[in-house]
């Protein structure tokens, strides 16, 4: 469909409307980049995708379980179903295992462990790309050991 000509005879340009709330500008205190600057979420506990699908499951089952009457909404299916597609590690005991072997590491912080848990980069260098902030707290010997034992957990079934 051809879009309607302009009172100047140029066709007009339909912008289509978006279908996403804009984006917040940014506050200028967070940036994940060689230097960690998490702003108001400094210290924050934070979870890796595998953990947050086990605790958003857990939930809907306790409530399913006790029948408690709460509607589950578009956002929790649509979220359920992103975590189950992206969360590399599907069995508790590998989830708990992640879980430990990151908590090992006090030298990183807690959103590091959580990206490597999410992320599960190959190689050290693939980590440090995605997580610039790695680059001079661990060694490429010790982070490539780390994800080594990643992956000797990693479910790749579906």
């Amino acid at each position: 469909m051809a879009n309607p000509p302009t009172a100047n005879g140029e066709p007009s340009r339909i912008v289509p409307h978006s279908a996403s709330r804009p984006k917040l500008p940014p506050t200028g205190d967070e940036e994940a980049g060689a230097t960690l600057k998490l702003g108001a979420f400094e210290g924050v506990p934070t979870l890796n995708m595998s953990e947050a699908r086990t605790i958003i499951s857990a939930v809907v089952t306790r409530r399913r379980q006790i029948k408690q009457r709460v509607p589950e909404s578009e956002t929790l299916l649509k979220t359920q179903e992103y975590l189950e597609c992206f969360a590399r590690f599907k069995q508790q005991e590998h989830v708990t295992a992640v879980e430990q072997l990151m908590a090992s590491r006090t030298e990183l912080e807690g959103f590091e462990r959580s990206q490597l848990g999410s992320l599960c980069p190959d190689t050290a260098e693939e980590a440090k790309t995605l997580i610039p902030s790695l680059e001079h707290k661990i060694s490429d010997e010790d982070l490539q050991d780390l994800l080594d034992e990643m992956m000797k957990m990693r479910n790749f079934v579906q």
